[in-house]
């Protein structure tokens, strides 16, 4: 069966956003009373959506995190991206060769995206199949989103390949019947990300953005083949 649809999960697979974001996530939230690093930033809350770790955090807190502290941190990440934001490298290569549709499912805002996609040249490229946590009930780990993503493309779950980073990414694209290739070629990746992507469930791994072409021909030429 053919791929029909390359599915890319935002942070960390078409920008190399999550060290700054993890940065600021940790500063913002220590401002405001809810003491954490940004490695424990990464660990706990790396793919879901700002919703679910908000919910979280407030949990633990027992209280509401403040009204400044949205205001806050949307400053201080759109200050990080518009300073210091980068593709990651080949992706724009790799969208001027790829004959499949593309989309984008990531559990960001679309203003966070249209920031962090547009300091990058990528927003225009990819508009308007860009999709979002907050179109959906659940976000990453359910497979909402990527299931959302398909069904308005108009492709089937089954002739999509979802490209991501995250163990929640992951989860969320093998529960929605997709094939996953876990991404680990973005500077937050730490010696032995792969190895938790493939423990996780991703079909394929892969560092370097400009193997994803022969990697999506490889899938279908297996799928012949058996």
């Amino acid at each position: 069966m053919p791929i029909d649809l390359i599915i890319f999960d935002c942070d960390g697979v078409l920008v190399d956003s999550e060290v700054i974001s993890c940065r600021a996530h940790a500063d913002v939230l220590t401002k405001h009373g809810y003491p954490i690093t940004s490695d424990q930033v990464f660990e706990r809350f790396l793919g879901r959506s700002t919703r679910q770790a908000n919910l979280e955090i407030e949990t633990e807190l027992g209280r509401k995190l403040p009204e400044a502290y949205h205001g806050d941190l949307q400053d201080e990440l759109f200050r990080s991206f518009e300073a210091d934001l980068e593709a990651i490298r080949g992706i724009h290569d790799v969208l001027d060769v790829v004959t499949q549709a593309v989309c984008v499912a990531s559990s960001g805002s679309h203003q966070r995206m249209r920031v962090s996609l547009g300091s990058t040249g990528l927003y225009e490229r990819l508009a308007p199949n860009i999709f979002s946590a907050s179109q959906v009930t659940n976000g990453k780990p359910a497979p909402d989103l990527f299931l959302f993503a398909a069904r308005e493309m108009g492709v089937p779950p089954e002739r999509c390949v979802v490209i991501e980073d995250s163990l929640a990414g992951i989860a969320g694209a093998r529960a929605a019947g997709m094939i996953v290739f876990g991404f680990h070629g973005g500077s937050h990746c730490r010696d032995g990300h792969a190895e938790t992507l493939r423990q996780a469930g991703a079909d394929l791994l892969f560092a370097d953005m400009h193997q994803l072409p022969e990697l999506v021909r490889r899938v279908e030429t297996d799928a012949v083949a058996g």
